[in-house]
């Protein structure tokens, strides 16, 4: 069987930006990692994982693209196949690519169909916008919390300028 996902950029932008891609149910989910960079236009060489996500797309358990675990108890992109991840009642992911950036992308599957003859797999099937220069910018839900108390901590200290504080440099 083919899954068919579309793949949305994270919401924060201006423009909408997705694909839709084909992909064979049994491939991996290092394959479909590869078929999200590729048609993104990202050269793949950055750390990534998926994160099984429920209906409000809530992030649920991490399965990476490399072992970072101290046990070596991570689930692997390329030990996982789609069909173990989703299907019909588990129908979303998200995924994050290069850490640094924090390139958040929703995928969800489709629908499911038949092997189609003469299709190589994975297939881009449709292409809307154009990604950004930059990762969207994140808004953390901490963030705003902590806005709250703006002025009261806001004493004006540059960091930077360490002859302005109060303590003696050499001090061990």
């Amino acid at each position: 069987m083919i899954y068919r996902f579309r793949v949305i950029l994270d919401n924060d932008v201006e423009e909408d930006v997705f694909r839709d891609l084909e992909i064979r149910e049994s491939d991996t989910l290092e394959d479909l990692h590869n078929a999200i960079t590729q048609s993104f236009g990202f050269d793949g060489n950055e750390m990534a994982s998926f994160y099984l996500s429920d209906d409000e797309w809530n992030q649920g358990e991490e399965i990476s693209l490399f072992d970072l675990s101290d046990d070596n108890s991570s689930r692997l992109m390329n030990e996982t196949t789609i069909n173990d991840t989703v299907n019909t009642s588990q129908t979303k992911l998200i995924y994050v690519y290069d850490f640094l950036s924090m390139w958040t992308f929703f995928v969800e599957l489709a629908e499911i169909v038949e092997e189609a003859d003469g299709v190589d797999y994975p297939n881009l099937m449709y292409v809307h916008g154009q990604i950004p220069d930059s990762a969207p910018e994140k808004n953390f839900e901490a963030e705003d919390e902590f806005d709250e108390f703006g002025s009261e901590f806001d004493d004006e200290l540059d960091l930077d300028d360490y002859d302005s504080f109060d303590f003696d440099e050499n001090w061990n």
